[in-house]
């Protein structure tokens, strides 16, 4: 099995589903949370572990001392979704007025960046390897938003988009390559640096980048960017379960690799443009969106592609002992994500502000359960 780990955005706010910037008191008070530009959402990140049951502890644990930090505050609490559903997306809230490179980004990107995602790590000690996932990831990344939209409300209205996030989102640069090799990542990336296109080496904003300690050069996993906050941790996991058999397939069988196997391997540009269409459409419409394949180009339904890649690992996953987790996939495929939930009670006439407050609740009352059932207490 591979090493996995999580950095995990959140918003603040009221019981009411207002969202307010706390992360300044949070991250000078509470050890293991770090600041965001924006003051309105906070971030957490867990250590890269094996086990699929320490990783559901370790997604769960910093939620509820986050929830009982918020409580000596006030009535404060966690806000799911990946946008400023009720707003105010009209103002950046600085959390560091003194930050140089948080200036550069409000200047530049304005309220689009104060979002909450969920990136999830996976470890992969050869660069190679490493950089042969990126490019297949990167490709099916559309996928992975399409599990996880949870962003159709911006400023108290419906957008249109399931996952609002991803489609404003700046990608920065704008246009990044699949990179065919280690070598080819450093030099791109020390011309971007040199350019000016990329402010320093975290300033790579796609859906699938390496990292490691000191990029470009000392790498060791892949970061999945592009998924929208999947609130329920169960969910999560098989979402995560869903990336890792398919990096372990790859490994066990290089000959998937796109360079490889794909209709378009001769034309990578062509395969860059077919990508992004792709995650607009994902942004779009999530598990009901049309997409091309990038294998032999044909269209399909995302769900029908989750699907088919579902039953492609399960395989994979029986071998590496962790496809019990694999199945909520199934449950997210035949139940909608949380956009398509929200919206279907949009449809009944639920207002935005009584689906967040629902979805306050519901978040809450998940952590609860699953640590009751399988973490030990929290120590405030």
């Amino acid at each position: 099995m591979l090493t996995k780990g999580f950095e995990v955005e959140v918003y603040t706010g009221s019981p009411t589903g207002d969202i307010i910037g706390l992360s300044d008191r949070i991250t000078a008070d509470l050890e293991g949370f770090v600041r965001e530009p924006d003051s309105r959402n906070v971030e957490y990140v867990t250590d890269p572990l094996l086990g699929y049951e320490e990783l559901l502890c370790a997604l769960v644990q910093p939620r509820l001392r986050l929830r009982q930090y918020l409580h000596t505050l006030g009535d404060y609490t966690v806000i799911p979704g990946s946008t400023l559903s009720l707003g105010d997306s009209s103002h950046f809230h600085r959390s560091d007025p003194l930050n140089p490179y948080h200036t550069y980004i409000e200047n530049t990107y304005g309220t689009n960046v104060v979002t909450a995602s969920v990136h999830i790590n996976v470890g992969i000690s050869d660069p190679e390897v490493l950089m042969r996932a990126c490019r297949l990831i990167r490709l099916e990344a559309p996928l992975f938003l399409a599990l996880s939209a949870a962003s159709p409300f911006l400023d108290g209205r419906v957008t249109g988009f399931h996952s609002s996030r991803w489609a404003v989102f700046p990608q920065t640069p704008k246009s990044v390559p699949l990179f065919t090799s280690h070598a080819h990542f450093i030099e791109w990336t020390e011309a971007q640096l040199a350019a000016g296109t990329m402010q320093n080496v975290r300033h790579l904003w796609s859906s699938v980048r390496p990292n490691g300690a000191k990029r470009p050069y000392d790498l060791n996993r892949l970061e999945l960017r592009i998924c929208d906050l999947v609130t329920n941790p169960v969910r999560l996991l098989a979402i995560s379960a869903l990336l890792e058999a398919r990096i372990q397939q790859l490994i066990d069988d290089p000959s998937l690799a796109p360079l490889n196997s794909s209709i378009f391997r001769t034309d990578l540009d062509q395969l860059d443009r077919l990508t992004a269409a792709n995650e607009k459409a994902a942004a779009h419409l999530s598990l009901d969106a049309e997409l091309t394949h990038w294998q032999d180009g044909r269209s399909l339904l995302a769900r029908d592609w989750v699907e088919e890649l579902y039953t492609e690992v399960w395989p994979t996953a029986k071998k590496q002992g962790f496809s019990c987790f694999l199945n909520p996939i199934q449950t997210i495929l035949r139940e909608g994500n949380e956009a398509q939930q929200w919206l279907k009670l949009v449809d009944k006439g639920w207002s935005i502000r009584s689906i967040m407050q629902q979805g306050i609740l519901s978040m809450e009352l998940d952590e609860l359960e699953l640590r009751n059932k399988l973490c030990t207490p929290v120590v405030a």
